[in-house]
C-alpha cells in the first residue's frame, strides 16, 4: 500500500511520470473510551496535523462474547449505554461537518482495511492500561505496521498527566493516602484542550449503521421504575449532568435511600466511556467554587483521585490484579450456591440484598454499597473476589477495568497499605444499617437479575 496520493501527472516524450502530492495527509482517529469532542487531544491534534480526519468506532465482538455458562461479558444495560454514547458522538461530529464510521468486527482487521481504503497516513488512539485493552492495541499496532502505518498513542484518561506526576510509574506509592498527598502537593492539572469547530473528513461511501442490542447478542433491558437516576449515554447528557450537579448543589452531603450518606456525583458512567473528561469535571468544580465562594468539593475531587490511583496502579502492576488469589474459601462450602445467592440478592441480609437487587435492575449502586457487597463476598462468604469483579463487569453501566478490578483487589487486601482498608472493610456493619430502600422488596417480574 502507498500512503502518498498522486495528484498530477506529466508525459514528457510519452513517458508518464506521476508527481506525488506531499501536502495531503489523512489521520484515522480510533475512538475507544473517549467518546467526546470536548477536551479530546487526539481529535484536536489530528486536525492540526492532517488535511483530513477519519473518525472510526469499532464494536469489537470480543467484548460481547459469552462465557461457557452463557453469561455475557457486557450486560444489556451497559451495552445500551454504550450504543447511546456512540450515537451521540456521531451526532456531535456531524454537527461540526464530520462523520463517524461505525463497524462491527475485530479492529485488527477493520482499521487496516479502512486505512487502505481512505489512504490514511497515521492512526491515533488513547492508550489504555488494563491488559485486555492493551493486548488489543498491540494487535492493532502489529496489523498496521504490516502496511507501514504508525499507531500513535496518547494519554487522555486521567486527571493528572503521567508526565506531570512527582514520581515515575514504577515508584508510584501503593498507598492511596501517600499517592494523594504527593500528587496534590507536587502536581497540577493541565487545562482542557480546545473544542474543534470544524473537521474536514474524506468523502465516506459507507459510514455504517449503529448496531442493535440483538446484533450484539443481547436482549433489550427492562427499565425498573424504582430507579431514581436514568443513565442515558453520550457527551450531551454528560455535560447536562455536570451542570445539574452544581444546580442541585449535591456537594453538601445528603442521605441516600439505604440510610447512608451519599456524596456521589453519579458521573462515573460518562467518565468510564470518556463522554466527559476528568479535567472537565475538575475545572468545572474549580470554576463553581470561585463563582459561589464555596469549598465543598472534597468528595468529588476524591472520586477523581481514586480513579487516577487505580489507573496508575494498573499501569504499574499490570496483570497482578488478575493473578493474585487472596481467598480463604473453606472446602466444605457450597461456593456456587453462595455466589448465586449473593448475586441474586438472596443472602438474607437486607442491605446486601437491596444493593444487589438495585445493581441487577439498574446497573448502578453507590460506591458505599459496592464496598459493602464486595466486602461481604470476600470477608463473610470467603469467596473468590475475581468472581465478584467479573459479575460487576457484566452489570455496571459505569464499568471501567482499572476502577472495578483495582477496587475489588483493594478490598481483598492484595498488597495494599492496610491503613487504607479502613475505607472499604465495612461489611461487618451490614446488619446494623437502615434499609428503607425500594429495592428491599422482591424484584419486579421481567427485570434481569443475573
Amino acid at each position: 500500500m502507498s500512503n502518498i496520493s498522486y495528484k498530477s501527472c506529466i508525459k514528457p516524450n510519452k513517458l508518464q511520470i506521476c508527481v506525488p502530492d506531499m501536502s495531503e495527509k489523512t489521520i484515522l482517529v480510533w475512538f475507544r473510551n473517549d467518546l467526546r469532542i470536548h477536551d479530546n487531544e487526539i481529535l484536536l491534534e489530528a486536525i492540526r496535523k492532517a488535511d483530513k480526519v477519519l473518525p472510526v468506532y469499532c464494536f469489537d465482538p470480543y467484548y460481547f462474547q459469552k462465557s461457557a455458562a452463557g453469561i455475557p461479558k457486557t450486560g444489556s444495560l451497559r451495552a445500551r449505554f454504550l450504543l447511546e454514547s456512540v450515537a451521540d458522538l456521531r451526532k456531535n461530529l456531524r454537527a461540526i461537518g464530520s462523520e463517524l464510521i461505525i463497524r462491527i468486527g475485530n479492529p485488527t482487521e477493520i482499521l487496516p482495511q479502512l486505512a487502505e481504503e481512505y489512504e490514511v497516513n497515521e492512526v491515533y488512539h488513547h492508550r489504555e492500561v488494563a491488559y485486555e485493552e492493551t493486548d488489543i492495541s498491540e494487535q492493532v499496532e502489529t496489523a498496521l505496521w504490516k502496511i507501514r502505518l504508525n499507531l500513535k498513542h496518547f494519554i487522555g484518561h486521567t486527571l493528572y498527566h503521567k508526565e506531570d506526576l512527582p514520581f515515575p510509574i514504577k515508584d508510584i506509592p501503593d498507598s492511596f493516602a501517600i499517592f494523594k498527598k504527593k500528587v496534590e502537593r507536587d502536581s497540577n492539572v493541565r487545562p482542557c484542550i480546545a473544542t474543534p469547530e470544524n473537521i474536514v473528513t474524506p468523502a465516506i461511501t459507507n459510514a455504517g449503521e449503529l448496531p442493535t442490542l440483538q446484533q450484539l447478542g443481547l436482549d433489550e433491558p427492562v427499565d425498573d421504575p424504582r430507579a431514581t437516576t436514568k443513565f442515558a449515554g453520550g457527551e450531551t447528557t454528560a455535560l447536562a449532568r455536570l451542570h445539574e450537579y452544581f444546580v442541585n448543589n449535591p456537594i453538601t452531603a445528603g442521605k441516600g435511600r439505604n440510610g447512608h450518606t451519599d456524596h456521589s456525583s453519579r458521573l462515573s458512567p460518562w467518565l468510564s466511556l470518556g463522554c466527559i473528561s476528568m479535567r472537565q469535571v475538575h475545572w468545572a468544580v474549580i470554576n463553581h467554587e470561585q463563582e459561589t465562594h464555596t469549598h465543598h468539593s472534597g468528595i468529588l475531587m476524591l472520586e477523581l483521585l481514586w480513579r487516577d490511583y487505580f489507573r496508575f496502579m494498573f499501569k504499574k502492576h499490570g496483570k497482578k490484579f488478575f493473578k493474585t488469589d487472596n481467598t480463604q474459601t473453606l472446602p466444605d462450602k457450597n461456593q456456587d450456591e453462595l455466589f448465586k445467592n449473593w448475586k441474586n440478592g438472596e443472602t438474607g441480609i437486607p442491605f446486601i440484598d437491596a444493593s444487589m437487587h438495585e445493581l441487577n435492575a439498574t446497573g448502578y449502586i453507590s460506591n458505599f454499597s459496592r464496598q459493602m457487597v464486595a466486602g461481604y463476598l470476600v470477608n463473610d462468604l470467603q469467596l473468590d473476589w475475581k468472581k465478584g469483579a467479573a459479575y460487576f463487569e457484566e452489570k455496571l453501566v459505569d464499568y471501567s477495568p482499572a476502577s472495578n478490578w483495582g477496587n475489588w483487589a483493594f478490598i481483598a487486601g492484595l498488597g495494599q497499605d492496610t491503613r487504607d482498608n479502613r475505607y472499604f472493610n465495612m461489611a461487618k456493619y451490614s446488619n446494623e444499617l437502615e434499609t428503607r430502600s425500594d429495592f428491599i422488596s422482591t424484584w419486579l417480574p421481567g427485570v434481569e437479575i443475573g
